[in-house]
């Protein structure tokens, strides 16, 4: 197995089990195929069970794990002829937030995301995937290209967060972030986003102003990162799957909201077992949801966004006092 989470040590090991009467039989000489092939049925039973009863800590452990396929990987396997375009034109590239033009099953696109660090000193770079103020003006400068040369958008989230450092605030995040979200809404293209990870709090919303908004089955989205809520509501981080189960971060929970359009499946275990099966889900539903959204016309799509998101929130007066 590659890339085991603390809730799959029981597989680790039962597999370990297995691998070693395997290897103590072609040692010794000895037909141990009846057993082994009991308890790859245990190991079955066991890895359904596990996986079909999957809590919000597990839903946490998978979105945030290290393994998991990050947007470069998605763009290169789902979009071809990828040109990465750099730099905000304002201040720096920042490479938290990575972007440029593809195409998907030959159709030009625009395609930008955050990216995390595939090692200690690549994370460093870009700063764990949390974007400065520069990272979104670069993506938001991508998307009004798209925007003019009437290319289809396709943004990839996975952010704990916008970076909240001095530097970041110095420089204008929350006036980034707000015009990201102003400019977004007036796009006369299809937007589509894609959670593929995690998606915390403006970080997030930055690139989540689409005419369809999909997750991936295990990705979390909230408004807040769970331990950034904990803080302020319990005044303690360690209280993270707590404030998880009450803000509702599941793709699950938010599908049946309202917040999202769909729900991408993953591959048992999560995106990281199959990266090549994830992407052709990613792509799948893309195109599905791009056919739907190509024949509108620019007043008609920026119409749609405008309804969508308006809709958000809703209840009834009934519901809120029960």
């Amino acid at each position: 197995m590659a890339g085991e989470l603390p809730f799959e040590q029981p597989l680790l090991e039962f597999r370990a089990k297995i691998d070693e009467l395997r290897k103590l039989g072609a040692d010794k000489k000895i037909d141990f195929s009846d057993e082994i092939g009991r308890l790859e049925e245990r190991y079955k039973v066991l890895e359904e069970e596990i996986y079909a009863n999957l809590t919000v800590q597990h839903k946490m452990q998978i979105a945030k794990s290290p393994m998991r396929p990050t947007t470069l990987d998605y763009i290169q396997a789902v979009c071809t002829d990828f040109l990465e375009l750099h730099g905000d034109r304002m201040f720096a590239d920042d490479l938290a937030i990575v972007g440029g033009i593809a195409k998907l099953n030959g159709l030009p696109v625009t395609v930008v995301g955050h990216q995390k660090g595939k090692d200690t000193k690549d994370n460093i770079a870009r700063n764990f995937g949390m974007p400065h103020p520069e990272g979104f003006r670069k993506a938001l400068r991508l998307m009004q290209q798209a925007d003019k040369f009437n290319r289809p958008i396709i943004t990839f989230i996975d952010v704990p967060g916008a970076y909240p450092g001095g530097a970041a605030e110095e420089r204008g995040q929350a006036e980034a972030i707000a015009r990201n979200l102003r400019e977004m809404a007036s796009f006369g293209v299809p937007v589509i986003c894609v959670v593929i990870g995690e998606g915390g709090s403006g970080g997030a919303l930055a690139l989540g102003v689409g005419n369809r908004v999909l997750m991936l089955e295990h990705a979390i989205y909230s408004v807040i990162s769970p331990e950034g809520a904990a803080s302020i509501l319990f005044k303690d981080a360690s209280r993270s799957l707590e404030a998880a189960e009450k803000m509702k971060i599941t793709a699950q929970d938010i599908l049946e909201l309202g917040v999202i359009d769909d729900i991408v499946p993953e591959p048992k275990g999560g995106a990281h077992k199959d990266k090549s099966l994830q992407a052709d889900a990613i792509r799948e539903k893309l195109w599905q949801h791009l056919q739907e959204l190509l024949p509108m016309s620019r007043e008609e799509l920026k119409e749609d966004r405008f309804n969508k998101f308006r809709a958000l929130g809703r209840v009834s007066h009934y519901q809120h006092l029960g």
